[in-house]
């Protein structure tokens, strides 16, 4: 699991999945996008309940989730890549590291429902991480630091090192809306790794789509 684990952390900076019978799509979305109107469909209400893996197919189809970027604000955290291709990175005083990205052009991950498409996208970046180093975690779905949202389920792959580093993946890939969302957390110990993730879910919510 060590290696897997590794592969999966460099893999932060890479989630495109590319399919050889389809045109490339986009890299990524910006968290932050036109809104986009879906006719029938009701963002709000989308908006403002849980989103576990089985609820991934009341997203509008092709409308992207992003992530928040609120982390560069948070207390001892600064921003040390800010929306590249999708892509942030924030670096704590402690030694934390967290990259954040999401992304689109992920429809050939998909299978069954979200949970499973997000082995996969695990499984695409190493595939010696088996479904059963994955836990269930939850992130916050849309709100503030100051007003949480609902939550959002992802799934969590998790080490601590003896000696080592202490990391942490969460990642979700969200079938119907054709995208995906991938946090990192990297730190000097388990204790510094725990207020790391839990400024990760104050700080990073889960935007769902505007449209």
């Amino acid at each position: 699991m060590t290696a897997g684990l590794a592969a999966v952390l460099m893999g932060g900076c890479s989630v495109d999945v590319r399919d050889p019978s389809v045109s490339p799509a986009p890299a990524s979305t910006p968290a932050l996008s036109t809104p986009t109107i879906t006719p029938g469909h009701d963002a709000a209400a989308v908006a403002a309940q849980d989103l576990p893996f089985s609820a991934g197919g009341v997203l509008a189809p092709g409308v992207p989730v992003g992530i928040s970027d609120e982390l560069k604000r948070a207390p001892g955290w600064k921003p040390v890549k800010e929306n590249v291709a999708g892509l942030s990175q924030y670096l704590k005083s402690d030694g934390c590291l967290v990259a954040a990205r999401a992304s689109t052009g992920q429809a050939p991950l998909v299978r069954g429902d979200d949970r499973e498409s997000t082995v996969a996208l695990y499984q695409y970046l190493d595939a010696t991480i088996q479904p059963t180093y994955l836990k269930t975690a939850t992130l916050h779905w849309g709100g503030t630091a100051e007003e949480p949202g609902r939550n959002v389920e992802v799934l969590a792959l998790e080490q601590t090192a003896p000696g080592g580093r202490s990391t942490a993946v969460l990642a979700r890939v969200f079938g119907t809306a054709g995208s995906s969302v991938y946090i990192s957390v990297s730190c000097p110990d388990a204790a510094s790794l725990r207020a790391a993730r839990d400024d990760v879910n104050r700080f990073l919510p889960v935007l769902p789509p505007s449209g």
